[in-house]
């Protein structure tokens, strides 16, 4: 039998702010948590690209002194994001053998890995931590977590680059739907604002060079866009069993419908131009959940920045919905947030979540000159979605040409 899943609790720490409720709000009012690098090594290596989205309030201003030595900063997000969710959604009693975690992470633990090295390099084998390898591994933010909430059910990380948490989603549904948890905390971490990621990113042309204006550097479907913005932060969802959330009187914020995983099999880095394994994502998404095209009211969109991701994203959408994508709005919230790599589908989950729980889609920030190449009804300031039941879809797509899309319904 066909379990309806639903989400009851949200978590986040991001660009735009230290929660939730702190990044929706900037969000809805159009702020861009893109600033400049004041880090020494910014000059001191001449890296091409001096700003990034950074968190909005650092780690260090909320984990204990024990916790931030212990943990990369991947893991930190991580666990602050896990533990508001949790606690938004009344932090629920369940038997630790029926909690699952399905996390993910694009790069995993970067800082302790290439901090560890100059140590290595610089002082020699005694003096590298012990704890290096725990805190590099990638599966060590979904790890805290669930040692955090002692759930052990599974602790499962997907690693697929920038659709890494999207994944994480359409796992966690098939998890429950199998049984094999009553509740899952779903969602995906990054903290890669470092010299290298920096220096290698900007090698490949992938990051905007608006240094001069970090705020407006991030500008999905523009003309003048240039690249994405390096992001951090984390961001989670308490996901449960109807029956589980309604037996225990859960707020719930919106059904999870599932999702869909394709693969381009075109290029390590660049998506098939054609979009068609990404639209067969969407469709599967949206097929899957048994609704028809028609339904869906809403696009959050994956939708980087980038010259040629931009454009295949939306030959991909006009795959999927033909003529009818001229009515179908959407949102490209990483003009506000940047790019949160294997995180990023975990946050743009969550804001289609408060999308359709407060009826509110989104703006799209930076857009002054709209490609005419890409024609979509791209949301620029807060827009209200209609009454009844709506879907909305989340893309990701990441490096190695990996798809994920994840259905959401109003609760």
């Amino acid at each position: 039998m066909t379990k309806k899943i639903v989400i009851t609790g949200v978590g986040a720490t991001s660009p735009l702010g230290g929660t939730a409720r702190d990044s929706w709000n900037a969000l809805l009012a159009g702020e861009s948590g893109a600033r400049h690098l004041d880090q020494a090594w910014v000059t001191e290596l001449e890296l091409p690209v001096t700003f990034a989205a950074t968190a909005k309030v650092a780690a260090a201003d909320i984990l204990e002194r024990h916790e931030l030595k212990r943990l990369d900063p991947s893991s930190q997000f991580a666990l602050i994001a896990g533990r508001e969710a949790w606690a938004d959604a009344g932090a629920p009693e369940v038997a630790p053998e029926r909690l699952a975690v399905d996390w993910s992470t694009g790069i995993g633990g970067v800082w302790t890995l290439l901090d560890a090295w100059d140590t290595l390099r610089e002082r020699g084998p005694r003096r590298v931590l012990p704890m290096t390898v725990p805190m590099l591994m990638p599966n060590g933010p979904g790890a805290a977590i669930g040692m955090d909430l002692h759930a052990r059910a599974g602790i499962r990380t997907v690693v697929s680059a920038c659709a890494s948490s999207t994944e994480a989603l359409v796992n966690a549904h098939d998890h429950l739907q199998r049984g094999l948890a009553d509740v899952v905390i779903a969602g995906g971490s990054e903290a890669a604002i470092h010299p290298l990621p920096i220096a290698a990113f900007a090698a490949m042309q992938a990051l905007s060079r608006r240094n001069d204006e970090p705020a407006i550097a991030s500008r999905p479907y523009d003309l003048g866009r240039d690249g994405f913005v390096l992001g951090e932060g984390a961001a989670a969802l308490v996901i449960e069993t109807e029956e589980h959330a309604k037996a225990r009187g859960a707020r719930i914020y919106a059904e999870l419908l599932g999702g869909a995983v394709t693969s381009d099999a075109y290029h390590i880095t660049a998506p098939d131009p054609e979009g068609s394994a990404a639209a067969r994502a969407m469709k599967q998404a949206i097929e899957g959940a048994g609704a028809a095209l028609s339904d869906v009211a809403h696009v959050n969109a994956h939708a980087t920045s980038t010259p040629v991701g931009d454009i295949a994203e939306y030959n991909a959408l006009r795959r999927v919905f033909g003529d009818a994508l001229d009515g179908v709005p959407v949102t490209a919230t990483k003009a506000s947030t940047g790019h949160l790599l294997g995180g990023a589908g975990a946050i743009e989950a969550l804001f289609t979540v408060m999308a359709l729980h407060e009826r509110t889609m989104p703006p799209t920030i930076n857009l002054t000159e709209q490609d005419p190449e890409i024609p979509l009804d791209v949301v620029t300031s807060p827009r209200a979605l209609g009454d009844g039941d709506l879907i909305a879809i989340s893309n990701s797509f990441g490096f190695g040409g990996h798809n994920a899309v994840a259905a959401f319904r109003t609760a």
